[in-house]
């Protein structure tokens, strides 16, 4: 089974690095889904660019994929899932939930020039980061890249 992994905020691919070979050891095949403006160094994508590159992983997987989102990419996973529920075998949600319709998506920390910088662990202190070491901590916080303000607020509908 094809299952496409979806990064929350401030993540590339490269956060799925770990996963990727332990899926592929059970037999599936492991697509981690590249976001527009997440890592590619693109400033102007938006969250229907987003949502257009999931749909593209999904219309190309063989046979109906396993969709899963992380964190805020929640949302664009049961986006994807809405707009092709014949072709889904089913959506997994990891540390997140599916923003409702006519809320802004994911508008959750400040803009700066044009993005959304990853504001550091103080936003993520207790239960969201307790069991992360100082080093991985600093690990994630050195590969975050900033995220579009075309694609937090956006509109979900």
């Amino acid at each position: 089974m094809d299952i496409l992994l979806i990064g929350g905020l401030w993540l590339d691919t490269s956060a799925w690095d770990d996963v990727v070979p332990e899926l592929e050891a059970l037999g599936h095949r492991a697509v981690p889904v590249a976001l527009p403006g997440q890592g590619d160094g693109s400033t102007t994508a938006t969250l229907a660019d987003q949502v257009a590159a999931v749909l593209a992983a999904v219309d190309s997987s063989a046979g109906k994929p396993l969709v899963v989102g992380h964190s805020a990419a929640c949302t664009l996973a049961w986006l994807a899932a809405d707009a092709r529920p014949e072709k889904i075998a089913g959506v997994v949600l990891i540390g997140g939930f599916p923003w409702d319709d006519g809320k802004l998506y994911a508008d959750l920390f400040e803009m700066t020039d044009g993005v959304m910088p990853f504001p550091g662990w103080g936003p993520f202190e207790g239960p969201d980061s307790a069991d992360l070491s100082d080093e991985v901590k600093a690990a994630l916080a050195a590969k975050a890249v900033p995220v579009p303000e075309g694609s937090p607020a956006a509109w979900c509908t």
